[in-house]
């Protein structure tokens, strides 16, 4: 919802700024609907990850692709198709292969050269590398975020849960069932997978682990290990924070372009965790809000603008580095290749906006609400001329020129939550960004963002900050190695 940084919105929220194309709809009303290329959502079934003939989760290894890794957390997998993509291909041939940029995976057909976005072919993202998926990989088009309380005070049951864990995500993120799957098991037994993924497709499923500041008290010897950066963050203006929707000792991002993928994954965790570990809280959500592939069409936000413009892009490795990945020099070492998390829960007055003149809704963003162009501009993408736009204006104050050249990598989504009681709906945007440190990301531009005319209209009630470990390199490592080696 900024433009170039995070979203943040001053007092309670983060604004929006960059968006969907004209993204008109078509077809019913499905979550799990897939954009076409114009930004249509089709409503085909099978990009809602409809079950195939023979189902794509089989229990076996099949689907896990190799990550290529480029340092950009992008989708570089070659994934096994299904027997009907192969019959629906001509079955004469068929090559998938990764495009390094945008995350997209080719599917080519014998004789032809008609590619598939990844979305489309339902393709695995490689779980091993450098980085951790999910941060710079493509944004898909649903999530499930779950925050956990840890509940044994025993290290070792604690570290034999992340191991368990990054193993049930290896074969989760393939495309796989958990454990020895869903049925066939012993039946006095419950099986080891809840079976509601069978037969979807991988749809690039990601996921994604972070550590809080609370995991390192006295309970498990991690206090000297904790990072300098990792502290509270401080209360910001209009803050109306509900302590049962911030904080936790772990999270899971869980990101899939069909929603049962990402809620199947989430409830594998949380089950595998019973006993050591309870989810604190939990959020849905759907229409990602930011976009880490710019030559795609920018989506917009519930307020109806263009969110992620300025985004960091997945493939820009030197912005990467600059602002989202935690170097050695950075400290401490264990968390070298990581990141920092900021999750905020943005509550939208939405029907106090769509009271709200057109002029007047430009002037708080700072944008023309068709195009997306800043004040004074034609074009989305045309660089913003900042003395032109209210001092006031969203994209003013969250822009790196105002704040130092602080930048984030944003994936956040939209939610509607049903209503609050009072005929008024619960929605609005769950801010995720990714950033090197957040004293120089977040923090400054939040504070920027405490003059926003945007405030109006948000507030933030949930929050929450997490040090994202670096990736797992193979199969002998496993999420938070290094912290607890």
């Amino acid at each position: 919802m900024s433009e170039e940084t995070t979203r943040p919105a001053g007092t309670a929220a983060p604004g929006p700024d960059e968006g969907a194309g004209t993204g008109t709809r078509t077809g019913t009303h499905e979550l799990a609907g897939e954009r076409t290329d114009t930004g249509a959502r089709t409503g085909t079934p099978e990009l809602a990850g409809e079950r195939t003939d023979t189902g794509t989760r089989t229990g076996t290894p099949e689907l896990a692709g190799e990550r290529t890794d480029t340092g950009a957390g992008v989708v570089e997998a070659t994934a096994a198709p299904t027997r009907r993509a192969l019959l629906g291909w001509g079955g004469a041939g068929l090559a998938l292969g990764a495009a390094a940029a945008g995350g997209t995976v080719a599917a080519v057909a014998a004789g032809g050269d008609r590619t598939a976005p990844a979305a489309a072919t339902g393709a695995a993202v490689p779980f091993h590398g450098a980085h951790q998926a999910g941060i710079a990989t493509a944004v898909q088009d649903r999530l499930h975020f779950a925050s956990f309380d840890v509940k044994t005070r025993d290290r070792a049951e604690l570290v034999r849960l992340l191991q368990d864990w990054t193993r049930a995500a290896e074969s989760m993120t393939a495309g796989n069932t958990v454990g020895e799957g869903a049925y066939g098991g012993l039946a006095e037994a419950p099986p080891d997978d809840t079976g509601e993924a069978l037969g979807l497709k991988p749809s690039r499923l990601t996921l994604t682990v972070g550590f809080g500041p609370s995991l390192f008290d006295a309970r498990f010897g991690l206090r000297d290990r904790r990072p300098a950066a990792l502290v509270e963050l401080p209360k910001f203006a209009g803050d109306n924070l509900d302590p049962a929707r911030s904080g936790g000792d772990l999270c899971v991002q869980a990101c899939a372009d069909d929603p049962q993928v990402a809620v199947h994954a989430i409830r594998q965790l949380a089950r595998i965790g019973f006993g050591k570990v309870a989810v604190r809280w939990s959020q849905l959500g759907f229409g990602k809000t930011s976009s880490t592939t710019p030559e795609a069409q920018t989506p917009r936000n519930l307020m109806g603008f263009k969110d992620g413009t300025r985004n960091i892009a997945g493939t820009d490795l030197a912005a990467l580095d600059k602002h989202v990945w935690v170097s050695r020099k950075d400290g401490p070492a264990w968390l070298a290749g990581g990141s920092y998390l900021v999750a905020r829960r943005i509550r939208m007055n939405i029907e106090t906006w769509d009271r709200t003149s057109l002029r007047e809704q430009e002037d708080i963003f700072g944008r023309d609400k068709g195009e997306g162009a800043p004040v004074g501009r034609a074009k989305e993408h045309d660089e913003p001329f900042l003395p032109a736009m209210l001092p006031t204006a969203h994209v003013r104050l969250a822009h790196p020129d105002s704040n130092g050249g602080a930048r984030m990598l944003r994936r956040g989504y939209s939610f509607t939550d049903g209503t609050d009681g009072l005929g008024r709906l619960d929605a609005g945007l769950f801010f995720l960004a990714y950033q090197r440190d957040v004293a120089h990301g977040f923090v400054p531009v939040q504070r920027s963002l405490a003059a926003d005319d945007l405030n109006e209209y948000i507030q933030h009630v949930g929050s929450a900050l997490y040090a994202i470990p670096p990736g797992v390199r193979d199969k002998d490592d496993w999420w938070g190695r290094a912290l607890f080696s």
